[in-house]
């Protein structure tokens, strides 16, 4: 691990509990943790691998993704699920992802995970729940060591689907698996990978697909599996009018209320979407503490709706931001994310609904209470080195330099960073990744690209 001096940094954006944003200051990083800020700090007994310059540069807590579908990245763009909903979204779409291999889920995380570090995301968790019958079951370890390779800090969601188009689900038999093999792989993932430690690089969580793609027993298993071994659980949920009828047409119960009666809530829990909370239940889930990952691009997309983060926030639910999957955004760029996510939220709620500043806290601090890792997403001593700096001297940002916050997210004509630091490494320096061949990635990921959708 290396020893970082950034000295003199223009704007610190701490989203410490004062969100206070320091002029000058400098931070000393050990490790993979930040050790000092501070307008003197005393280097003389420091042997350091780096000093930056920040004299030019705003710099800013890691974002934090809560949701994505790294596998996605192979196949976005495609023209015939352009102009169609959900549902039928993902039934064109599962044939394809059933050809999904080793090699693609390794090449996939790396196109993933390298456009979320370029663009400041330093943790990202991802949702991976497409298991082809005639692929090896172990297709997780694949992200792992892609997201090892290429430096990101990666909590990596077990997904999993149990009720094919037979069992009156939506998937198709060839992307299914059975209960015992989902959860005899879970426990697998879990006692491989997990590390609970402070400053982890690691996590598991345990993600059944949808209330539409698994058994009501899978649901309740995988909630008792995961909270033996203490870990967090998450799925979609209230994403669609259509999630919402074939919920009351099979259990006679709303998307919440189903997931309720099983177990799922409470702040070992999050939720992909939200959007078709009512408000009563967006009280329950504050009372619960229950999470919600919100996913303002994909939801624009697939005309999916507009989740009422407004009231969420008044409510005091736990909000993260999210990019959702490749195949419905259909890029990972977290800054972008950040900036429509405040503008669609202003279009629907109005002028005085949010603020930029709530959208950042969604995209750091709240990332972090939601994936239960709270030395990330702020910038305060002993908290875990994971930041990003953007040099201010850019065309997009002339004129502009009033607020630092407001900056990062409404002005600019790029989102990508000059440096991104995860755990104490520098990962992105002068908007490029360090660790690996961002050419033989595109090749590669192209290749596998072309192989599936032909």
């Amino acid at each position: 691990m290396s020893n970082i001096l950034i000295k003199n940094v223009k704007s610190i954006v701490t989203m410490n509990e004062n969100r206070e944003i320091l002029k000058g200051y400098s931070i000393l990083i050990k490790g993979n943790k930040i050790e000092k800020i501070g307008k003197d700090i005393d280097i003389s007994d420091e042997k350091l691998d780096e000093i930056i310059d920040g004299s030019n540069s705003y710099v800013y807590p890691g974002l934090i993704n809560t949701h994505h579908h790294f596998y996605q990245t192979l196949t976005r763009n495609i023209p015939q699920v352009q102009n169609v909903e959900l549902f039928d979204w993902l039934k064109f779409l599962y044939p394809i992802w059933a050809k999904v291999s080793p090699q693609a889920v390794y090449y996939s995380t790396l196109v993933a995970a390298g456009e979320l570090l370029k663009t400041g995301c330093t943790t990202s968790v991802d949702h991976f729940y497409v298991f082809p019958k005639d692929q090896p079951p172990d297709l997780l370890d694949n992200e792992f060591k892609a997201a090892k390779d290429i430096g990101i800090r990666l909590h990596a969601s077990r997904g999993s689907m149990s009720l094919s188009e037979k069992g009156g689900g939506l998937p198709p038999d060839s992307v299914v698996q059975t209960e015992r093999e989902i959860l005899e792989d879970s426990q697998r993932v879990i006692e491989k990978f997990h590390d609970p430690s402070v400053y982890s690089m690691n996590r598991v969580i345990l993600a059944p697909c949808s209330p539409f793609s698994v058994t009501k027993e899978l649901l309740e298993e995988s909630i008792k599996l995961a909270r033996h071994y203490n870990v967090s659980s998450h799925t979609h949920l209230a994403e669609t009018k259509d999630e919402e009828r074939f919920c009351l047409d099979k259990f006679g119960l709303r998307p919440l209320e189903y997931m309720e009666s099983l177990g799922w809530t409470g702040p070992d829990v999050w939720y992909a979407h939200g959007v078709h909370f009512t408000e009563k239940e967006i009280d329950k889930l504050a009372s619960t503490k229950t999470g919600v990952a919100h996913c303002p691009v994909s939801n624009q997309k697939l005309a999916s709706g507009a989740a009422k983060i407004p009231y969420m926030l008044n409510k005091g639910v736990r909000l993260g931001l999210a990019v959702d999957g490749s195949a419905s955004n259909d890029s990972s760029n977290m800054i972008l994310e950040m900036k429509i996510g405040f503008l669609m939220n202003r279009l629907i709620h109005g002028i005085k609904s949010i603020t930029a500043e709530d959208i950042l806290y969604m995209a750091t601090v709240g990332g972090s209470q939601l994936i239960n890792q709270p030395e990330l997403g702020s910038l305060e001593e002993g908290k875990a080195a994971d930041l990003f700096l953007v040099n201010c001297n850019r065309l997009g940002y002339t004129g502009g330099l009033y607020d630092p916050i407001s900056l990062l997210i409404n002005t600019g004509d790029t989102q990508i960073v000059d440096i991104t630091i995860v755990n104490g490494e520098i990962v992105v320096k002068q908007g490029q990744l360090v660790n690996v061949d961002e050419r033989k990635i595109i090749e590669e990921a192209n290749r596998i690209s072309k192989a599936m959708v032909e």
